[in-house]
């Protein structure tokens, strides 16, 4: 007797209004371009990302592997089962593109022509000049002499005043993390160019609002004509060199390029002062980076796996991308039935990176997670997406960001104040308000 056709499952109406409203909402709340620091401390203060993937794990219970349809205007599927996660990074871009619709609406605010909203020959030309400039299958940037030292002096200057006002805050950090960033990309001609950062972070906050803000077209001519000037002066050492060093085609559009690696070094901000706090909060884990760095001369580049870990480990447990969005070219087909071309699919990384139903160390400080390929098993963990989209700056932000952790180690004894917040860890953790008084 035959069933019918088969059809992916469908959420109910009820149903489907709780993922929006424990799921969607709550993360676009909090700011899917540019954070918005009020709301994700009230986010921490909720647990809000466990109550979120306990819902998923429930929704995974009642519907079976997925994909899982919600009842909204807009088509949209999200994903429940890890080798559907795979599946869909694995075969991007086609049938799953990355230039979703919300991300063009989003990323179209400040960078209308950068290669992660683009398609077919200008998105796999501006990924081939993405890659060569940014080195990415090197896990040390072919500039990274030059770099590490302006990042030395960056972290100097930062720790000179952590002694004077006796911790180590978000705010100097921040600010020493723009100054950093304007200098690995840019050169030393921007380090002093807050404008330039602000700019930037106005058409990021718009960004938040997508398809609901009109454009702000003279900022983004302000702000694309300020990095102009920078990009062109290629000043040794910096990612601008590199540009000026790679090949381009009429489609390659190199400046609109830029804004990209600005706006990812943000993240990695949040993610190695969370690694930092782990840090701090582990004494076992601690031991080891020390360890690494002992006798080490860190004014040189160095490749330092376990710090590298840390920082992996940090965005498993707090993603800072944790809505990672693709939309299908075409009518494809699943175990439960097919999926309609341009359907939005949604995978939430906390639900994959910290899954305690399948994940025995979901909920642990583990470095090894990253080092151990035993523990590093067939399962998406995915602090930089994955497959031909994988973030073409994954090796250089993170060379940058555990130099700066093993810099901050070696240069000052820290304590983590208000250490019980890690003790167990949150699901969410508000890298705003962590502060580390100077020990001594």
């Amino acid at each position: 007797m035959s069933t019918g056709p088969r059809r992916l499952p469908h959420a109910s109406l009820t149903d489907t209004v709780q993922i929006v409203g424990t799921v969607v909402l709550p993360t676009l709340a909090r700011g899917v371009i540019v954070r918005r620091p009020p709301v994700v401390a009230k986010a921490e203060k909720l647990d809000a990302d466990r109550r979120a993937v306990e819902l998923l794990q429930r929704m995974r219970r009642r519907y079976g592997r997925g994909p899982l349809r919600l009842r909204l205007p807009r088509r949209m599927v999200v994903l429940l089962d890890p080798t559907h996660v795979q599946r869909v990074l694995d075969q991007t871009p086609e049938p799953f593109t990355p230039a979703s619709a919300e991300k063009r609406a989003a990323l179209g605010h400040f960078q209308p022509h950068g290669v992660l909203i683009s398609t077919g020959a200008e998105r796999d030309d501006r990924r081939r000049f993405n890659e060569e400039v940014l080195d990415t299958t090197s896990p040390v940037h072919r500039s990274a002499d030059v770099m590490v030292g302006r990042v030395q002096d960056e972290v100097d200057q930062l720790l000179t005043r952590a002694r004077r006002d006796g911790a180590l805050v978000w705010d100097d950090y921040s600010t020493m993390w723009d100054r950093m960033v304007r200098r690995v990309v840019l050169g030393d001609g921007a380090k002093d160019d807050e404008e330039l950062t602000e700019l930037l972070v106005r058409l990021r906050a718009t960004a938040n609002w997508a398809f609901l803000h009109p454009r702000r077209v003279r900022t983004r001519a302000r702000f694309l004509d300020r990095l102009a000037e920078h990009v062109d002066r290629a000043e040794p050492g910096s990612l601008a060199a590199s540009m000026a060093g790679t090949p381009t085609t009429d489609m390659t559009e190199p400046g609109q390029q830029p804004p990209q690696w600005m706006f990812a070094f943000d993240a990695a901000a949040w993610a190695s002062f969370r690694a930092l706090a782990l840090l701090h909060a582990f004494p076992e884990q601690m031991a080891r980076a020390r360890e690494e760095i002992a006798g080490r001369d860190l004014s040189t580049p160095q490749d330092l796996s376990f710090l590298r870990a840390c920082i992996l480990e940090s965005l498993r447990l707090w993603a800072t991308t944790p809505a990672v969005l693709r939309e299908s070219t075409e009518r494809t087909l699943w175990e439960d039935g097919p999926m309609p071309e341009s359907t939005s699919i949604l995978t939430y990384a906390p639900l994959f990176h910290r899954d305690d139903e399948n994940l025995p160390y979901a909920n642990e400080f583990d470095p090894d997670v990253w080092l151990d390929p035993a523990k590093a098993r067939d399962w998406p963990l995915i602090p930089f997406s994955a497959g031909p989209a994988e973030c073409p700056g994954r090796n250089l932000v993170l060379h940058v960001s555990s130099s700066i952790l093993a810099m901050i180690l070696a240069g000052t004894e820290l304590r983590l104040e208000d250490e019980d917040r890690l003790h167990p860890l949150p699901s969410v953790l508000d890298p705003f308000s962590l502060r580390f008084p100077v020990v001594g």
